[in-house]
């Protein structure tokens, strides 16, 4: 079902990218994005958004800065609580296979929605939003970036 989602979301970027916090991920694939398709995303809290990128921080990473973005008005998909739009995806696409949530996403862009929200895979109470486009009567900057630091 698709929903009016409104709120402020955490995102964090390499230092480098702090001056386009609304640009799409960097890598061509993610959990609800392939084929170089636009998808951005965040978390509903700052905890969330650091369990999020968790898996993909190592020692030897460039700084990093987390943002505070207002979304307004997102017409999203919740996928919230379903466990199947949560699960390691990655290695399965590394077999060749593409990623089984990627047919929530394909959907959802189907029926227009901007975007979905999700459970945190290994925290299922944090929510995470990912947009499919970054429109900017949907979604603005909410305050300067901050410098982040993963826990050790």
């Amino acid at each position: 079902m698709i929903t009016e989602f409104s709120g402020l979301v955490w995102r964090i970027l390499f230092r480098t990218q702090s001056g386009d916090p609304l640009s799409s991920a960097r890598a061509p694939e993610g959990r609800f994005h392939h084929s170089g398709q636009f998808a951005l995303y965040a978390s509903l809290s700052a905890e969330g958004a650091g369990i999020a990128i968790r898996r993909y921080v190592s020692q030897c990473d460039p700084p990093r800065t987390i943002h505070r973005l207002k979304i307004s008005k997102a017409q999203v998909l919740d996928l919230r609580g379903q466990p199947s739009a949560s699960i390691v995806w990655q290695d399965m696409r590394a077999t060749g296979i593409p990623s089984p949530t990627w047919r929530f996403s394909d959907k959802a862009r189907t029926y227009g929605a901007d975007g979905l929200l999700y459970s945190s895979r290994s925290r299922p109470k944090l929510s995470h939003l990912v947009l499919f486009n970054a429109e900017h009567q949907m979604i603005q900057t909410a305050g300067a970036p901050c410098d982040w630091f993963p826990e050790r």
